[in-house]
């Protein structure tokens, strides 16, 4: 074969490993003693269909899957659907279809294409979140959790997509808008089904110091959503008697800075907190801002971001240490009933947002720290409160102490008084995972009016979903289904109805890694497979899910491991954030998005313009973003396989910038790496045939070196997730394959290192690598050879780095034996790919090799 056909090679190798059974998971007593290792990619929803954009997380996971496998490791690389939420009824209700039939679909037309990027899948693992074998599991153990009280139900005040028309977490509000509807969410009070995550918190903070391999940013993020604070929680007793029907005596606060008290101004109070609530029952003005107030920003970064806005309750309290000092009492909409009390004191000084506040609505502002080396007389507060360090001042028995020393102190005074006690808060919430839609694993509780609410008997699970649902009407088609939520109490026999709200789907995916261990099993969890499989060794996937799916996911693996159906505490060992993968997008005329295939590019100098290939309409070169379906700026798996090949665009999206970084999709990245991959071929076509002697013994030992050394660059790019490190390294030793004469070093080396470059190359290329080994007459798939070992003498660092300028500007370097000579450093460096890039356009005037120290090129 003269030239590399990946249209016919990457089918028939798919097909020879799908028939051999290659990535069927093995079991311990098949592995006969070899090490586990697990990779898992954060699994995907099925939406219907997959891009490059996409295969970039699961090219990785695969990369890691094959590496572990050639070095003897049992590995575990299992693929499922996060097949529940909003966007299958959202399609039900514009297309006429049924959620089920939209996302079975969907599942199959992803699946093809994924099986098209050769990854290394246990497709016998395979499952979906909406099969009712899986959600009846997961009904089970939520009754489980529920016997034991971690599961409660409650009324409180959620967040409400109107569009959506369900409750969303606050993690799934994002700026004031629903997650996915991108509706403004409204403040409604409902009755919710809640998991007490809380009662995890202190494991789920002090877990994070154990997971050394995770990304710092991430653990941060976690820490800080927790948020736990040290602080007060005291008491402002109000002014006179308070005869609404609230039994209130004072307004109770939590703070964590009990030192600046005496700068305090005002008491505001969150909007749904019972003393705002009972005021606006009687005050129409006050119930009016109310409502007003709930429809705006929901979480703290949008009411950070927003303006501070808020009503007079026409209420006093006085302050705790000194009961002459009366503080008006306000409602405002930067506070939320989620943290603390529900409540504040505000010290405008010391609080951006008090300050916002206060200046709009003239309230004091009396400064109580002073910065160092600052005249704590004229020190003012302007537009800026100042939140450093510094010496207590205006502050009665405080002054002259530090932040430190005050915080001790007042908590200590507050005591002495009665009025407060020091305590510990956190800003994590309970998971509120009832959601009103129809697409959603059913809480398997019934509600009878004489017993309450009754867990459905295990006999009768899986609580399915019904089929014959319309979604004519808004809402939840199970709450007007005519016959499903109707049945008998299990306790007493009565008449009773079923619960018509379904869970979150992040609860869906809080165990599915540890259902993979064995996704038959009888029970939710084997427990003996899990043992031997979790923790996960590899997670990967988008940073997006640091706070929502991972913490849960934390949650979830300690409360089924007191449940006893685990062993582990922490369900991912290892974690990995990817980039994206980011592609130009193109508009035309009429605004409407045009798909890169649609788009003929042409570059003049510095100028390039754009038009349409069907209609040769100028377009619009747009920004660089993100590949979405929504901007058409997508790569599909099968245009690859069309043009280049899908090893090329398996080694594209790993190789032009580091895994965790975003990298560009481009014409002429993917040309490059189909450029590489014929270079590899074309070393294969020529093999040596006879074992004579090297004429260069120098020349032999230099390419023996070079073998050797790439195979632990490659190895340790492989073990630190530095792919395109690795990728780097593969260029550079092709290139010495080729620059090496094939007499000099005699066939020997050379077949050693071919032999090398074929398995190092088959994480990456897996198609390509299969097509080298056969063609150097091994035997058995190359899927199945051990890693190459390296000679750590052989690997000593013994090869020079050698800058290469191009017209005066460095642009690459090569990596080259010292003393070669001056012919195949030429060679090496022209073939680099980098400088092949740069010199795109151009001819190459005069290559000056100076010995070991640079390479010139000049280029016009």
């Amino acid at each position: 074969m003269a030239k590399y056909n990946p249209k016919e090679v990457e089918p028939r190798w798919r097909s020879r490993w799908e028939q051999d059974g290659v990535f069927r998971t093995r079991s311990p007593e098949e592995a006969g003693g070899r090490p586990k290792y697990y990779v898992l990619e954060m699994f995907p929803y099925p939406s219907g269909a997959i891009h490059m954009g996409h295969a970039r997380n699961y090219v990785m996971g695969d990369v890691v899957a094959r590496f572990k496998r050639a070095k003897g490791f049992n590995v575990l690389h299992p693929m499922g659907w996060d097949a529940f939420g909003m966007p299958a009824e959202n399609a039900a209700i514009e297309r006429g279809i049924h959620p089920k039939s939209w996302t079975y679909e969907n599942i199959a037309t992803m699946r093809s294409q994924l099986k098209l990027l050769g990854l290394s899948i246990d497709w016998e693992r395979e499952f979906a979140t909406c099969d009712p074998e899986y959600y009846g599991k997961q009904q089970k153990w939520f009754l489980e959790l529920m016997g034991r009280g971690l599961v409660y139900r409650k009324e409180s005040v959620v967040n409400w997509d109107p569009v959506d028309n369900t409750v969303l977490a606050n993690e799934q509000v994002v700026d004031g808008l629903g997650w996915r509807s991108g509706a403004p969410v409204e403040k409604r009070r409902l009755t919710q089904w809640f998991l007490r995550i809380t009662d995890y918190a202190d494991q789920l903070l002090e877990g994070l110091t154990t997971l050394d391999r995770w990304p710092d940013k991430v653990r941060l993020m976690q820490e800080n959503w927790i948020g736990k604070s040290q602080g007060l929680r005291l008491k402002f007793p109000l002014v006179g008697a308070f005869t609404t029907g609230a039994d209130i005596a004072g307004i109770e606060v939590y703070t964590t800075r009990p030192d600046t008290l005496f700068g305090a101004s005002f008491v505001g109070l969150a909007t749904d907190h019972p003393l705002a609530e009972a005021l606006a029952k009687s005050n129409p003005e006050i119930a009016a801002y109310v409502e007003e107030a709930r429809r705006g920003a929901s979480t703290e970064a949008a009411i950070e971001a927003g303006e501070k806005t808020g009503i007079f309750t026409g209420i006093y309290v006085t302050h705790p240490f000194d009961p002459e000092w009366k503080l008006p009492v306000w409602i405002a909409n930067f506070i939320l009933m989620g943290y603390g009390t529900g409540a504040i004191f505000a010290c405008p000084a010391h609080d951006q947002r008090d300050l916002e506040f206060a200046r709009k609505y003239g309230l004091p502002v009396l400064p109580v720290v002073a910065p160092p080396n600052v005249d704590s007389l004229t020190f003012n507060i302007e537009d800026e409160a100042y939140t450093g360090p510094g010496t207590l001042v205006n502050s009665r028995f405080l002054d002259g102490m530090t932040v430190e020393a005050g915080l001790t102190a007042a908590i200590a005074k507050a005591e002495s008084l009665g009025l407060g006690e020091g305590a510990t808060v956190y800003r994590l919430r309970d998971w509120g995972v009832s959601r009103q839609r129809y697409w959603g694993c059913p809480i398997p509780v019934i509600h009878c009016a004489k017993c309450g609410p009754v867990p459905v008997p295990d006999a009768d699970l899986p609580v399915q979903l019904p089929d014959d649902v319309t979604f004519d009407v808004p809402g939840n088609p199970l709450a007007r289904h005519p016959t499903w939520k109707h049945t008998s109490c299990p306790s007493c026999g009565g008449a009773a109805e079923r619960e018509t709200d379904t869970l979150d789907t992040f609860v869906d995916s809080s165990w599915y890694f540890a259902r993979f261990a064995n996704p038959h099993a009888e029970t939710p969890i084997d427990r003996e497979m899990a043992d031997y499989w979790l923790a996960v060794d590899q997670y990967i996937g988008g940073v997006e899910h640091a706070v929502l799916h991972l913490l849960y996911a934390r949650f979830i693996t300690r409360a089924l491991a007191d449940e006893g159906m685990l062993g582990v505490r922490e369900p991912f060992a290892g974690l990995f954030t990817q980039g994206m993968v980011t592609h130009e997008t193109y508009r035309g005329a009429d605004g409407k998005w045009v798909e890169p295939t649609d788009v003929d590019l042409k570059v003049s100098g510095t100028t390039r313009s754009a038009t349409r290939l069907s209609t040769g309409e100028p377009l619009v070169i747009g920004d660089i973003e993100k590949m979405s379906k929504s901007k058409k700026n997508v790569v599909a798996p099968q245009e690859i396989l069309d043009t280049h090949g899908v090893d090329a665009g398996r080694l594209f999206v790993l190789s032009d910038s580091p895994p965790e970084r975003d990298v560009q999709w481009t014409a002429g990245g993917i040309e490059g790496s189909w450029r590489f991959v014929n270079r590899v071929w074309a070393e294969f076509e020529d093999l040596p045939a006879d074992d004579d002697p090297a004429d260069d013994p120098a020349a032999e030992t230099a390419l023996r070196r070079a073998t050797h050394k790439a195979i632990k660059a490659v190895s340790e790019g492989f073990d630190n997730f530095r792919f395109n490190s690795a990728i780097a390294r593969l260029y550079e030793f092709v290139n010495i394959i080729k620059a090496a004469d094939a007499t000099a070093v005699g066939p020997a080396a050379r077949r050693e290192a071919l032999s090398a470059l074929a398995r190092l190359i088959s994480p990456l290329v897996p198609h390509l690598a299969e097509e080298c080994w056969a063609q150097l007459g091994e035997t058995g798939l190359i899927v199945d050879a051990p890693w190459p070992d390296f000679d750590p003498a052989m690997a000593a660092d013994n090869e020079l780095v050698l800058p290469v300028q191009i017209n005066g500007k460095r642009r690459g370097e090569i990596r080259v034996p010292p003393g070669l000579d001056d012919g195949a450093v030429r060679e090496i460096a022209l073939s680099d790919e980098a400088v092949v890039r740069h010199l795109e356009g151009s001819t190459v005037r005069k290559v000056i090799v100076v010995k070991d120290r640079i390479v010139n090129i000049v280029a016009g």
